[in-house]
């Protein structure tokens, strides 16, 4: 396995003191970051939710930055290699839209109902059956993801250093486990915050230049294959021959179920929201992160296509692996100086991603499984400690999810598999017991399960030299979400036939029919101008990414 990391010579990066120099600064302002915020640290609120006192353009940047992790950046740029613009579609459809559903419509019931994670939501709503598969799917799901970041870093540092395995994992993960101890979730917004700003500004060069060196936007189009070029109707990504197939797939399968599953009920980038200081800032907090997020494809995507030009190892016949593609392009067209921004960008996005997990985790961990579970009714000192210590397991058992990550030449293949087996099930029952009050709790944890078990057969069907199931491209993710969806809801709807809803007064901050209008808005948004206000910036955006999928079609 350890092969598996070991950069070869020609990938290696010819870095500089000044590189390194550059480096070691920034890794000392994220720990700086931990020591200070741990003067605030004094409850398990200040831990886990930053005493929900921070204001909504610093939750909106962390937002967005605990998305913009290694994950997204390496496993994107990969895709870029590989479908060109159709990848854009993983940000203007898989993003955008949900991020601003989350905003308007389901935060004021997440701050609104004062719950502390997604998972207890679902308690309160659905009871403790849902809530405990919610529970613990997300924290597998956590501990998984936190392994790919952790396993991208890998390379990142092996391509810099040549370090073997062990040392870059047990390196990489003692950084990230210092801060988020000391400072807990105000640690990881601020870092994520600082790390927005290093992101673009290590990437960003790696666009100007490229374009600069393939000569320019049209001599990439010039150079790339024609499927690349266009964003519609991405047969190649969505692995449907028929263009009309194509496109319902992308918009039902990415766009809405494996979207929305993500963005509105993943509670790493919910829990950024819910740190906020009111109901206003926690509803803008998706939609200010939005902003950036719908342009974040061109220091990402971009560059991917350029590599996959520039660089002949990646080229057909080459032995190069797609999610190496942004080291390749930072090897061919970095100075130093320069190269050590890029470097710092690189791992200022993996503890961004894997901060973000691990954070989450620990709060889930603590709240919804020991507390709910194993030892109740305790002081908060003692929650506080639970969770240090979960980040400690936690960041322990992530090394150990490294090895399974690596096995996926895509990573993004790997994800999406992932977010079709937890989310789209998930965002199936919050739908449905957000807007129908007569849903039960049975109907809660038996829709789950059932629309989990369904994307993992299908899954199943897919696997194997003679599958039963071979559609090209992530169809296989797309249908499997799809699918998870739809048996999730005609579970729910079978289930809740025959039994028993909630009374409507125990429904109230939990269902839009029985909770009072006033419960769902922030007064003082009324006297706001327009760009401060939640609808009219949700409303921009949305011109705004429907503008950029109509300019590059």
């Amino acid at each position: 396995m350890e092969t598996a990391y070991t950069a070869s010579s020609s990938l290696r990066l010819d870095a500089s003191w000044i590189d390194y120099a550059l480096v070691a600064l920034f890794f000392a302002f994220v720990l700086g970051i931990g020591w200070a915020a741990k003067r605030r640290v004094s409850s398990s609120i200040d831990f886990f939710l930053s005493g929900r006192g921070l204001p909504a353009w610093v939750t909106g940047l962390a937002f967005v930055s605990a998305n913009l992790g290694a994950v997204e950046i390496i496993g994107m740029s990969a895709n870029g290699v590989q479908y060109g613009m159709q990848t854009m579609h993983y940000f203007w459809i898989g993003a955008i839209p949900a991020m601003i559903f989350l905003g308007i419509v389901m935060m004021p019931f997440y701050y609104g109902s004062k719950v502390r994670s997604v998972p207890e939501f679902m308690r309160r709503r659905f009871g403790t059956g849902a809530h405990l598969v919610n529970s613990l799917s997300f924290a597998i799901a956590q501990l998984l993801i936190a392994g790919v970041n952790l396993v991208l870093l890998a390379k990142v540092v092996n391509a810099l250093l040549g370090w073997p395995l062990w040392v870059t994992l047990l390196v990489a993960a003692a950084i990230v486990l210092c801060y988020i101890t000391l400072g807990g979730l105000s640690a990881a917004i601020y870092t994520e915050v600082l790390q927005f700003f290093v992101i673009v500004a290590g990437l960003a060069p790696l666009t100007i230049i490229g374009l600069n060196r393939v000569g320019g936007w049209g001599g990439l189009q010039d150079k790339v294959d024609d499927f690349q070029t266009h964003a519609w109707p991405a047969q190649e990504l969505s692995g449907f021959d028929s263009p009309v197939l194509s496109v319902i797939g992308i918009v039902f399968g990415l766009g809405f179920v494996l979207s929305f599953g993500y963005w509105t009920t993943n509670f790493v980038e919910v829990q950024r929201a819910m740190a906020s200081e009111s109901l206003g800032a926690a509803r803008k907090t998706p939609i200010i992160g939005a902003f950036p997020k719908m342009f974040v494809p061109f220091i990402v995507i971009v560059p991917g296509m350029i590599a996959g030009v520039l660089v002949s190892a990646l080229q057909e016949g080459g032995d190069a692996e797609p999610n190496d593609a942004l080291l390749y392009l930072m090897r061919d067209l970095l100075p130093n100086g320069l190269l050590g921004v890029a470097i710092a960008g690189l791992l200022a996005a993996f503890m961004a991603g894997m901060a973000a997990n691990i954070s989450a985790f620990n709060t889930v961990f603590s709240y919804d499984l020991w507390q709910s579970y194993v030892v109740k009714d305790r002081e908060d000192g003692y929650y506080l400690k639970v969770g240090r210590w979960a980040t400690v397991g936690a960041t322990v058992i992530a090394v150990g999810t490294a090895l399974i990550a690596n096995n996926f030449g895509n990573i993004m293949d790997y994800l999406q598999t992932l977010f079709g087996f937890f989310n789209a099930p998930l965002f199936a029952t919050f739908l449905l017991g957000m807007f129908w009050k007569r849903m039960t709790p049975h109907a809660g944890w038996s829709g789950l399960v059932a629309g989990t078990a369904a994307a993992i057969i299908f899954w199943a069907f897919s696997l194997g030299s003679d599958p039963l199931v071979d559609l090209p491209g992530q169809g296989t993710a797309f249908v499997a979400a799809g699918l998870a969806f739809v048996v999730d809801i005609l579970v729910s709807v079978i289930v809740t036939s025959f039994t028993t809803p909630k009374q409507d007064e125990e429904l109230v901050g939990f269902v839009k029919s029985v909770t009072p209008k006033a419960q769902l808005e922030d007064p003082e948004e009324k006297d706001m101008p327009w760009y401060r206000r939640t609808v009219p910036l949700g409303m921009l955006c949305l011109i705004m990414v429907i503008a950029l999928n109509v300019i590059f079609h």
